[in-house]
């Protein structure tokens, strides 16, 4: 099923990204509530200029290569304190969910981070996100700690590249 197609977002793909961060069910686990399209504007400038910084790292606009449909959203963010290190995450439509696609995502950010110089991945979720962490789990992640992040509920996993 490696019918994805990852390409960094550029300008142009705000409103895919706004149907992400202003659903209220995708950030339901994320950040607890939708992004206002002020503050996604901002972010989605942040995301862009990162994209610009670092190969292969950054944020990527995900969709079906068949159907050209929007899937979600797949990450590595390059951690600029501990450059051996990268966050690996990913966001999908609702309809998506339970399709086998977040595996598919999991599966190409870990090849993308195998040919960086990193060593070790992080991923944050909810505790309460069974369906991510199964997968982060499944890919050989562990989970590191439970704790409060930004004043909301996260679980840190990791795993050693």
């Amino acid at each position: 099923m490696n019918n994805l197609i990852l390409r960094k977002f550029e300008l142009d793909d705000f409103n895919e990204y706004f149907s992400l961060v202003s659903n209220e069910k995708v950030m339901a686990f994320i950040t607890e509530r939708p992004t206002p399209i002020e503050e996604a504007q901002v972010n989605f400038r942040k995301l862009l200029d990162r994209n610009k910084k670092y190969e292969p790292f950054g944020s990527y606009k995900v969709y079906n290569n068949i159907t050209k449909e929007f899937i979600g959203l797949g990450s590595l963010i390059l951690n600029e304190e501990k450059p051996d290190e990268a966050e690996l995450g990913y966001m999908l439509i609702p309809e998506q969910w339970g399709k086998g696609y977040g595996n598919t995502i999991a599966d190409t950010l870990l090849q993308k981070a195998i040919t960086t110089n990193i060593k070790r991945l992080v991923a944050i979720i909810d505790p309460q996100n069974i369906p991510s962490r199964k997968i982060l789990i499944n890919k050989g992640f562990t989970s590191e700690q439970i704790c409060e992040i930004d004043g909301l509920p996260g679980e840190i996993l990791s795993k050693n590249v």
